[in-house]
C-alpha cells in the first residue's frame, strides 16, 4: 500500500515539475512574441514609411520646379542663340539696307528684354528649389539613419530569438523527461485542464491555498481533502486544477 501511495505522490510531484517546465515554455514563447525590439522595429518601420512619403511629395515639387527652371534656361539659351545669329548677319556684310539693320537691332533689344525677364524667373525658380533640395537631402539622411537603426534592431531580435529558442529546446527536453514519470491518464487530464485554464493545469496546495488560482479553500473543503487517501487525485473546487498536497 505504501508503495502505491509513494508512486502516486511521486507522479504528482513529477506533474508539478512538468507544470514548471510548461510555464517556463509559455513564458519564453511570450517573450518571443512581445520582445520590445519588435514594437520598436514596427514603430521605426512606420516612421520610415512616413519619411518616404514626405520625400516623395517634396521630390515631386522639387522636380516640378526643376523642370520649370530647365525650361527657362533652355529658352534663355535659345534666345541667346537667336541674338548670335542676328549679330552674325548684321556684321556679315550681307545686309546693307538701314531699315533691315534697324529691324534686326530692334529684335535684338526685344530678345534681350525677354532674356532679362526669363533670367529673373529662373532666379526665382532657383530660390524656390533650394529649400526643396535641402529638405530632400535631410529626408535622405533621416532615411539612412532609420535604416541603420532598423539593421541594429533586426540584429538584436535575431540574437534574442536564438537565445530564447535555445532555452526553449532545453525546457522542452527537460519537460519530456519529467513527463515520462507521469502516468498517461494523469498527464492527459492535466493537458486538458492546462488548455482550458490559461496554461496551469496543476498546482500545489500550500497552507490551505491553491497556488493556481491563489484562493484559499473553505475550511470544510480542506477537512474533506485531509480525509481523502493520499493516492486520491484532488481538484481545487475554486478553479478545477489538479491539487498536489
Amino acid at each position: 500500500m505504501s508503495d502505491q501511495v509513494g508512486s502516486a505522490m511521486s507522479s504528482l510531484e513529477a506533474l508539478l515539475v512538468v507544470q514548471d517546465h510548461d510555464t517556463a515554455v509559455d513564458q519564453l514563447r511570450h517573450r518571443l512574441r512581445t520582445m520590445p525590439e519588435r514594437s520598436e522595429l514596427q514603430a521605426l518601420e512606420t516612421q520610415q514609411r512616413s519619411v518616404a512619403v514626405q520625400r516623395a511629395e517634396v521630390a515631386e515639387r522639387r522636380d516640378e520646379v526643376a523642370g520649370r527652371q530647365a525650361g527657362l534656361e533652355q529658352t534663355i539659351a535659345a534666345s541667346e542663340g537667336r541674338i548670335a545669329e542676328i549679330d552674325a548677319r548684321m556684321y556679315s556684310g550681307q545686309v546693307s539696307a538701314s531699315r533691315e539693320l534697324q529691324a534686326m537691332a530692334t529684335e535684338i533689344d526685344s530678345i534681350k528684354q525677354r532674356i532679362s525677364r526669363l533670367e529673373d524667373a529662373a532666379l526665382e525658380t532657383m530660390d524656390e528649389r533650394e529649400p526643396l533640395d535641402q529638405t530632400v537631402e535631410e529626408l535622405d539622411r533621416k532615411s539612412q539613419e532609420l535604416a541603420g537603426e532598423g539593421e541594429q534592431l533586426r540584429a538584436a531580435i535575431a540574437a534574442n530569438e536564438a537565445a530564447i529558442h535555445e532555452q526553449l529546446a532545453q525546457e522542452q527536453e527537460a519537460r519530456a523527461e519529467a513527463a515520462n514519470a507521469v502516468p498517461e491518464e494523469l498527464l492527459a487530464t492535466y493537458e486538458k485542464l492546462r488548455t482550458r485554464l490559461g496554461g496551469v493545469g496543476a498546482a500545489r496546495l500550500e497552507h490551505g491555498t491553491c497556488m493556481g488560482c491563489r484562493l484559499r479553500l473553505p475550511a470544510s473543503e480542506l477537512d474533506r481533502l485531509k480525509r481523502e487517501p493520499p493516492e486520491t487525485l484532488l481538484f481545487c473546487e475554486q478553479c478545477g486544477r489538479i491539487l498536489v498536497r
